[in-house]
């Protein structure tokens, strides 16, 4: 068992407008994803579903061919396997869950 604090965390570059802050257990992970206004994430799927929780901010995503936006205070769960992207509207804050033993049987 241990204690995290996101504040004692560095921020990992993923690109130049997306960084974030990771923390795993044996079988799920949990992301603090920081984006620049008009950040995009290119399209991608995987075996795991995403549960992304707005913090601050606002996100256009892209699921299965449908678009929404999602702002602060709103969840959006993305099943498994379904292509999704997503541009950063504005500078936001997005907490993801992901299940890792699914990911890691690719």
């Amino acid at each position: 068992m241990q204690i995290h604090s996101w504040s004692d965390m560095a921020w990992e570059g993923v690109t130049h407008d997306i960084s974030r802050r990771i923390i795993t257990g044996a079988n799920e992970m949990i992301a603090q994803v920081y984006l620049k206004k008009d950040a995009l994430v290119p399209e991608h799927s995987h075996v795991s579903e995403q549960i992304s929780y707005i913090v601050e901010g606002a996100l256009k995503f892209w699921v299965g061919g449908e678009e929404l936006v999602l702002k602060a205070g709103q969840v959006l769960v993305i099943p498994p396997n379904v292509p999704h992207k997503a541009l950063a509207l504005e500078d936001t804050l997005d907490i993801e869950v992901e299940l890792l033993a699914l990911r890691e049987q690719l």
